[in-house]
């Protein structure tokens, strides 16, 4: 299987399971998450997600292997694997549920997109981290879209300019990661986070995640109005909540 599941209580452990390939988002794998992910979504008794990769690294990024295959002769195979990567990208701000990354190893080019589109990123301080794609003649494209929102401008840039790797520390002062954590700790320290999201009401932390995605790009006044619908809806909820316990 080229994705392992295991539920840890209301937490749920995805593993990309191509230790071998040091779990390179081929279609079969990257397909797999994107199914995985709506389908922990969907599931009341979960609360909250890690991702995480089995071996030595995360994620080393697409599946170069699969490339030859991927050619304008064949237009369709390319649409269809571009609207399949940027789907994946894009269910993480879609789900209800918050989750958490641990990353250990190699966090290369798709990913290091990948860590980062989750919404919080356990890294280890020894992780190569980055987006290597220039060095190979190719572009970082649709992981930009979430680099680009998450650190300054320039520092953007410079990941995928550069195309260094940064460790553990460096992205924490960069702001990629919320913590750095020993090699052999990250998973663990990936399930206590959840583990306390998980405890929260789901209706709050789904609306608090919901509001925080829809006035993350909005200006003063129309995040304001977004907060102030949500508070309203919440405090009609608990009101409702607790003339239901009476």
């Amino acid at each position: 299987m080229t994705l392992l599941i295991e539920d840890r209580g209301a937490v749920r452990l995805l593993t990309l399971n191509r230790p071998d390939k040091h779990n390179a988002l081929n279609t079969e794998l990257t397909q797999a998450l994107l199914d995985a992910l709506r389908a922990a979504d969907c599931d009341d008794a979960i609360h909250a997600v890690v991702l995480t990769g089995a071996g030595k690294s995360f994620c080393a990024g697409a599946d170069t292997t699969e490339f030859s295959a991927l050619v304008p002769e064949d237009p369709g195979a390319v649409t269809r694997r571009a609207d399949l990567t940027t789907s994946l990208h894009l269910v993480f701000s879609q789900m209800s549920k918050p989750v958490i990354s641990a990353v250990r190893g190699n966090a290369l080019g798709g990913g290091a997109g990948l860590a980062v589109a989750c919404d919080m990123v356990v890294m280890a301080d020894t992780v190569r981290f980055g987006y290597p794609e220039l060095k190979h003649g190719i572009v970082a494209a649709v992981v930009l879209a979430n680099l680009v929102r998450q650190v300054g401008k320039k520092q953007a840039f410079e990941l995928v300019a550069m195309a260094d790797a940064i460790d553990g520390p460096r992205a924490l002062a960069l702001g990629i990661c919320n913590r750095v954590a020993a090699d052999g700790e990250v998973v663990t320290v990936a399930l206590q986070i959840a583990e306390r999201l998980a405890g929260w009401s789901p209706i709050a932390m789904a609306t608090t995640k919901r509001t925080f995605h829809r006035v993350a790009d909005l200006s003063l006044a129309q995040a304001l109005d977004v907060g102030r619908d949500a508070n309203v809806m919440m405090r009609g909820f608990r009101k409702a909540k607790s003339e239901a316990a009476k």
